[in-house]
């Protein structure tokens, strides 16, 4: 039950300090916050995103209204609305 209630508290306090992007995980009966340590943020173009982290591993195409696309780096996937960066997700 502590687990669980520091998870909750460590989500809840995550959100507050601004880690979008970040991933929350458990070691032990720790938590960690692992975020992408160079990543595309919020409102970059995709333009931006390609002059800076060159072409991606994968390009998912847009699903949805509004179209949300996908472009899969190694260590993290980046998310756009239309042609604009919405998140950034640390992977693997």
């Amino acid at each position: 039950m502590r687990i669980a209630t520091c998870l909750i508290a460590a989500v809840v306090a995550a959100g507050l300090a601004g880690t979008a992007g970040a991933e929350m995980i458990v070691v032990g009966h720790r938590i960690e916050v692992k975020k992408p340590a160079e990543a595309p943020v919020r409102g970059m173009t995709m333009r931006e995103v390609l002059r800076r982290f060159g072409a991606p591993r994968d390009r998912l195409p847009a699903v949805g209204k509004p179209p949300i696309t996908r472009w899969r780096y190694p260590g993290f996937t980046v998310y756009f609305e239309y042609h604009t960066v919405i998140d950034s997700v640390a992977t693997g």
